[in-house]
């Protein structure tokens, strides 16, 4: 396993403000999965993901990256958190220099690179990401939403990670925007076999685009396993206060009227040919 969670635990604040966090979450993430955490706002998904790349330290509990416990005294953070890259919902928070290129270019340069091979990680990752060469030498600030997201992904890629953690990386995004910036996650993950660690609301970009979904509650990982494991579990899930994709609702609904259908459908393409073959049986007149 390339990432294995043990028995994690994390609380904010002390004595009669403490909140626990995160409560005994463990799971292992094997290389080069594409996987979703999912939870109602103030369920620890942020606060999780920012341990995995050691940026938060646990209170007990255990992190191990290619067999090593990132809490060791003596482990490389720096090393790590060039291979488990994270970028943050708000790519503010990740853009700081006087143009583009030069921001792309400071981790690799932070990593010890020098000006010629930072500038070629640079080069090699803005383009991965669809950011045109006349936007290189502009202010990251003056870019869109979803020019800065970019940006701030090419800012982590340009550092060659393993691991590439996105938190809610499409909010605020539109659906042609967001469609292009998952696209070209998929894109990565299966050309470069990268693990893809994705935080989303977007039940149905979790639906298309993600092998494995996480469920995260007070704290907690409560449901772990396939989309349609997962979105199986529409009751539960909306008790959470999660939503299940709009095409799942509508085949449980069809199910629920008495028509033969499949009721795990996740996508409409799935679904359009599950309703397809009940036309063919003539189950659906």
């Amino acid at each position: 396993m390339q990432i294995i969670i043990d028995q994690l635990n994390y609380s904010y604040g002390d004595g009669a403000m403490r909140q626990q966090a995160l409560k005994d979450v463990s799971f292992s993430i094997p290389k080069g999965q594409f996987l979703a955490l999912i939870g109602h706002t103030g369920s620890g998904k942020s606060t999780l993901i920012q341990h995995l790349n050691g940026l938060l330290k646990a209170e007990s509990g255990s992190i191990y990256f290619h067999g090593e416990d990132i809490s060791d005294e003596d482990y490389n953070r720096k090393k790590l958190r060039s291979k488990v890259g994270l970028v943050f919902q708000y790519p503010e928070h990740q853009l700081f220099e006087t143009d583009v290129f030069r921001d792309v270019c400071f981790g690799p340069k932070n990593l010890g690179l020098d000006d010629n091979k930072a500038g070629l990680k640079a080069f090699e990752a803005l383009h991965q990401v669809g950011i045109p060469e006349e936007l290189f030498y502009v202010s990251p600030f003056e870019l869109s939403g979803g020019q800065k997201r970019r940006v701030a992904i090419a800012g982590v890629l340009a550092m060659e990670p393993e691991v590439l953690i996105l938190d809610e990386p499409t909010a605020g995004l539109d659906p042609r925007g967001r469609e292009e910036l998952l696209t070209m996650l998929k894109k990565l993950h299966k050309q470069k076999h990268m693990t893809i660690l994705l935080v989303s609301h977007s039940m149905e970009d979790v639906a298309k685009y993600a092998e494995r979904v996480l469920v995260m509650e007070k704290g907690s990982v409560i449901h772990d396993g396939s989309p349609k494991e997962v979105f199986s579990k529409r009751e539960e899930l909306k008790r959470l206060g999660l939503d299940v994709p709009e095409i799942t609702d509508f085949m449980q609904d069809l199910q629920r009227e008495g028509f033969p259908v499949n009721p795990q459908m996740i996508t409409v393409e799935e679904a359009r040919q599950e309703i397809l073959k009940a036309f063919k049986k003539g189950q659906l007149c």
